[in-house]
C-alpha cells in the first residue's frame, strides 16, 4: 500500500512533517462553462475540505504543494502559485478533526499533535479538468468537482481560503494568463468570454471584450475556422505563451 496513502501517516507523531504547517490549495477547472474546485468528503462524515496536506521536513513548500496536486489529481504539469497564509488562531477545531479521524477508527489523545494550531499556506491551481484524475487521500470517501456557485459547507476556514482564492484569480485574469491553463488549446472568442465572465460572475459587452482581449497581445488568431456551414463561423484563437520565441 502507498504509505501516502495509509491512515498511520496523518495519526504517528509526525516526526517527518514540519509541525503546525498544512497546505491548503484550491483547485480550479473549468467545463461546460462553469468554473468548478476539487473537494475532499471525509469518511463517514459529510464533512468537505479542500484537498490539503502536511509538509515534509525534506521539502520546499512548492515541492509539498505539488506533491499534494499530484496524488490527488493525477497531474504534475500544473499551474500554481502561492496566493496567502492563512494564520488565525481559532482556524481549526478540534472536534472536528476528531470526528474525521474516528471515522478511521482513531482517537486522539488531547495533546496529539493534529489537535493543535495549524498555520496554512494557500496555493491555487489551475488544470485541465478532462486531464485530471480526482483521487481520494487516506481519510476520505470521494475527491470530487463542485460547481463554485454550488459548493457545500466546508470544514475550518477552507470557505474564506476559497474566497481569497477566487478574489486573487481575479485579480490576476490577465496578467497571469489564466485561460491558458483552464481552456482548450484553442478557442474561440465567447469561450473566452464565457471563462472570464465565470470568473468574474458578471456579464460584459462583446464587443468591449474583444477589443480589450486582443490589444493586450497574448492571443493569436488561427487561419483555420470552426467547422460548419455558417458563413460567420468564429475564428479559434491561441495563447502566445510565455515559453513562445
Amino acid at each position: 500500500m502507498n504509505s501516502e496513502r495509509s491512515p498511520a501517516r496523518f495519526v504517528l507523531d509526525g516526526h517527518e512533517l514540519l509541525p503546525g504547517i498544512s497546505i491548503d490549495p484550491v483547485i480550479f477547472g473549468f467545463h461546460e462553462g462553469q468554473l468548478k474546485i476539487l473537494l475532499l468528503e471525509f469518511r463517514d462524515t459529510r464533512l468537505f475540505a479542500l484537498p490539503g496536506g502536511f509538509v515534509h521536513e525534506t521539502e520546499n513548500l512548492d515541492e509539498a504543494a505539488r506533491r499534494i496536486l499530484a496524488d490527488r489529481t493525477g497531474l504534475r504539469d500544473i499551474y500554481l502559485e502561492q496566493f496567502y497564509v492563512f494564520g488565525d488562531r481559532d482556524r481549526r477545531d478540534a472536534e472536528t478533526q476528531r470526528k474525521i479521524m474516528v471515522s478511521t477508527g482513531t482517537q486522539l489523545d488531547d495533546d496529539h499533535w493534529l489537535l493543535r494550531r495549524f498555520i496554512s499556506i494557500g496555493y491555487y491551481a489551475l488544470i485541465d479538468f478532462t486531464q485530471a484524475t480526482p483521487t481520494p487521500d487516506a481519510l476520505s470517501d470521494s475527491c470530487t468537482w463542485y460547481d463554485l456557485a454550488e459548493l457545500p459547507p466546508l470544514i475550518f476556514d477552507h470557505s474564506a481560503i476559497v474566497r481569497k482564492a477566487l478574489d486573487t484569480l481575479q485579480k490576476n485574469l490577465d496578467d497571469k494568463l489564466v485561460g491558458l491553463n483552464l481552456l482548450p488549446e484553442t478557442f474561440t472568442m465567447a469561450d473566452l468570454q464565457r471563462l472570464y465572465e465565470t470568473i468574474l460572475a458578471r456579464p460584459l459587452q462583446r464587443t468591449n471584450f474583444q477589443r480589450k482581449m486582443l490589444s493586450l497581445g497574448i492571443l493569436e488568431r488561427l487561419e483555420k475556422k470552426m467547422s460548419g456551414g455558417a458563413h460567420k463561423a468564429p475564428y479559434l484563437y491561441r495563447f502566445i505563451s510565455p515559453t513562445t520565441p
